[in-house]
């Protein structure tokens, strides 16, 4: 991709494991066309970008999160607190500094966060922070056009703090209207929470439809 030119290729014309294009930039304008379309940013540090765009895609609906009986208690007796943009910058310097047994780094570089956090600033991205007392110990982020929101990153550093967070910002998502949560790629923790497979085909029809919405940009909270 040429840095100067925001252009991505047809979605469908991806590799195997999903990668759509390298190279370009982090833009505002190029993250924006990028999600609009379903396509996302994710590489190892030093190396060039690489966009993604994989088939089947992971989604939830916002109405049909599942909550465990484990986690009710959670909720009835206000175990945690929950605020929404309010904190972006340390959710997403928790999120990249936090460590995963299935990673050995982070995908979240320098640039990614400055990134985002512009997204941010411009009512693009959102966060979801998670409190114990004071004490941020989950939360997470990502990007929200019209009626789609795409996770990105999360974290926790309490049991369940995670969960929490995700499933009240699945009921807010709800509220506002969202149809889906894009979780891009699946893993046990999403499917435990009633994440399922759509193809590329159906997400991208849905993608079409969302372009006739209100983009919504603006701050949550």
């Amino acid at each position: 991709m040429d840095d100067s030119i925001i252009y991505f290729p047809h979605p469908s014309q991806t590799t195997a494991e999903g990668i759509l294009a390298v190279g370009g930039n982090l833009s505002s304008e190029s993250l924006k066309l990028a999600y609009r379309w379903g396509i996302f940013p994710w590489f190892n540090p030093n190396d060039p970008i690489v966009w993604w765009s994989p088939d089947p895609r992971f989604v939830i609906y916002p109405n049909k999160v599942k909550v465990a009986k484990s986690m009710r208690p959670y909720f009835n007796q206000n175990k945690f607190r929950v605020s929404f943009d309010t904190h972006f910058e340390e959710v997403i310097e928790m999120c990249q500094k936090i460590k995963r047994k299935e990673q050995a780094g982070t995908w979240i570089t320098e640039e990614m966060k400055a990134a985002y956090i512009q997204l941010y600033n411009e009512g693009v991205c959102h966060s979801v922070e998670v409190w114990e007392n004071k004490e941020l110990v989950g939360g997470l982020y990502g990007v929200a056009i019209g009626k789609v929101f795409s996770g990105e990153s999360m974290f926790s550093l309490k049991s369940n703090a995670s969960k929490f967070g995700f499933i009240a910002c699945a009921k807010k998502l709800e509220q506002m209207g969202f149809w889906i949560i894009d979780c891009q790629q699946p893993n046990p923790f999403l499917e435990s929470l009633g994440g399922k497979e759509m193809s590329r085909t159906e997400y991208l029809k849905l993608l079409r439809k969302n372009l006739f919405e209100d983009p919504n940009f603006g701050k949550w909270e």
